[in-house]
């Protein structure tokens, strides 16, 4: 997988809260040489704006996304490379190192929490929570996007279009003997097994395949699983043409992508209204095409970012 990880996104239920799932979203600052700038005709009344860019694919796009949009808007903007878990990034922000991170909101919020299982499927209860843990660490979030980067299951089209199953209630009526594949950790995550059995009357726990995170999409190709978690954002979903079920009960925390920052930053209207014009824009659809890029294609971030900001009339 690209990032550490935190299967696959935290559990509701604080006993079931997995201890990776709030830590691969999460990141520490390194120092001096691995920032780098841009600029354009920013003026004094600007706030400059230094990113967070944590160590996996999809940070890296947003952040040059947010980089460079904020960029062509006049703010001067600057990355920062970031490790692996968000109380590092917390100290980065209270360090004046960073001042702004694409971050999660079911992750940052259950982190930030102590994993209460605050974190719902309606974003923005989930964000309201978020806003009040900000709050307490100097921090606001600006407007969350449409993308969800969250637990997926997915099947391969002949698989799906075979069996008519496009939802997870198609999978709950017409899957009942399918094979799942996925790390072990779907067996106790409140968003995997234990999920399914309680929101969709769906026990997989006896067609269950524990496999390596990396074994997973390869096993699905072999045709040794029948569906496989993955997250939804995950580029393989486009590369190989997975139909990715829907999850029509909502299952699933609201684990969208929203920026925060510290509250002097948030709190300037002109740069709240070039951030939220950003996300207005990103969604699930485009963040699966720039991770198949940037993973799959192995094309550069900066080059994805510039291509998405340009198709979407942002520079």
């Amino acid at each position: 997988m690209k990032r550490p990880i935190r299967l696959l996104a935290f559990g509701l239920v604080a006993v079931l809260a997995v201890a990776a799932c709030s830590s691969d979203k999460k990141s520490t600052a390194t120092t001096g040489s691995n920032a780098s700038s841009s600029t354009s005709s920013s003026s004094a009344a600007k706030p400059s704006i230094t990113i967070g860019a944590q160590d996996f694919g999809e940070s890296q796009i947003l952040s040059e996304i947010y980089k460079q949009g904020l960029a062509a808007k006049g703010f001067t903007t600057s990355l920062q490379k970031l490790g692996g878990f968000r109380d590092i990034e917390l100290q980065a922000f209270a360090g004046g190192t960073i001042n702004f991170a694409p971050e999660y909101a079911a992750s940052m919020l259950e982190g930030l929490n102590g994993k209460k299982g605050e974190a719902t499927s309606d974003v923005t209860e989930t964000v309201n929570k978020l806003k009040t843990q900000l709050d307490a660490k100097g921090l606001a979030a600006f407007d969350s996007t449409d993308a969800v980067d969250t637990n997926a299951l997915v099947m391969t089209k002949d698989k799906a279009d075979s069996l008519g199953i496009k939802t997870l209630s198609d999978l709950a009526s017409k899957g009942k003997d399918l094979k799942l594949g996925g790390p072990a950790d779907c067996e106790t995550n409140a968003f995997c097994i234990p999920g399914l059995k309680k929101v969709y009357n769906l026990d997989l726990s006896g067609k269950f395949q524990a496999l390596e995170t990396s074994a997973v999409a390869p096993a699905l190709d072999a045709g040794q699983i029948d569906v496989a978690l993955l997250f939804s954002t995950d580029g393989r979903i486009a590369a190989k043409n997975y139909v990715l079920l829907q999850d029509d009960k909502k299952m699933l925390a609201a684990d969208n992508v929203v920026p925060v920052g510290k509250k002097e930053v948030v709190s300037n209207s002109d740069l709240a209204t070039a951030v939220n014009a950003i996300s207005k824009k990103i969604t699930t659809d485009a963040l699966i095409q720039m991770n198949k890029r940037f993973d799959v294609d192995k094309e550069d971030a900066a080059v994805i970012a510039k291509d998405f900001l340009t198709q979407n009339g942002l520079i």
